[in-house]
């Protein structure tokens, strides 16, 4: 059973209705005992990084998520989801991420228009399981004002004013900075790939 974790805030709804129209069993959790119970584990995110790293340590769920992640349970995060993965974010430098990858979340530069909101191309830096069924150059919808680091793990980069993170892949573990639930049949084919891992 796939787990969309509900920290208060997020896109569920959309996230709900792609995952089924994917054919995917899921449901909604809140505490920690949801989170070990589930086979894949998604994180939606909109908002604040305040908002959702500070959900994961009220709701005590925040050491759950680092073990099941661990153990190699497949994670997809979205947008806040991706942010929450790293050590921190300038959005809120007072709160934590997980750390479960190295680098800091950024605000685009103040020469660009923010937020990036929109469709844009992302391309491939490897190998990406998630992009299995894509296009070459799939076309993604955005909407965020902060970015994540192209790092080793990145699988996939969009530019806007400079390159950023648009999928990341580190063993089972996914995060992707577009809204895959409002990106239509290209955005249908990454939470198909997720299901079928």
């Amino acid at each position: 059973m796939i787990a969309i974790f509900d920290y208060g805030a997020g896109n569920l709804r959309s996230v709900e209705n792609t995952l089924a129209e994917a054919g995917a069993a899921y449901t909604l959790v809140r505490d920690a005992g949801g989170l070990r119970a589930a086979s894949k584990i998604v994180l939606p995110g909109v908002g604040h990084f305040s908002q959702i790293a500070r959900a994961l340590d009220e709701m005590d769920v925040r050491q759950a998520l680092v073990e099941r992640i661990a153990a190699g349970v497949p994670f997809l995060g979205i947008c806040l989801g991706l942010h929450v993965l790293f050590e921190g974010s300038e959005e809120a430098p007072e709160v934590r991420g997980l750390g479960l990858f190295p680098g800091t979340i950024r605000r685009f530069p103040k020469t660009a228009r923010v937020p990036h909101m929109g469709w844009n191309t992302i391309e491939r830096c490897k190998p990406a399981r998630l992009l299995d069924s894509a296009e070459a150059h799939p076309c993604f919808y955005f909407a965020h004002s902060y970015y994540a680091p192209v790092t080793e793990a990145t699988a996939a980069a969009c530019s806007y004013s400079l390159p950023f993170t648009a999928l990341l892949e580190g063993g089972a573990t996914f995060g992707v900075q577009f809204h895959p639930e409002k990106s239509g049949p290209a955005g249908l084919a990454v939470i198909k790939c997720f299901v079928d891992l």
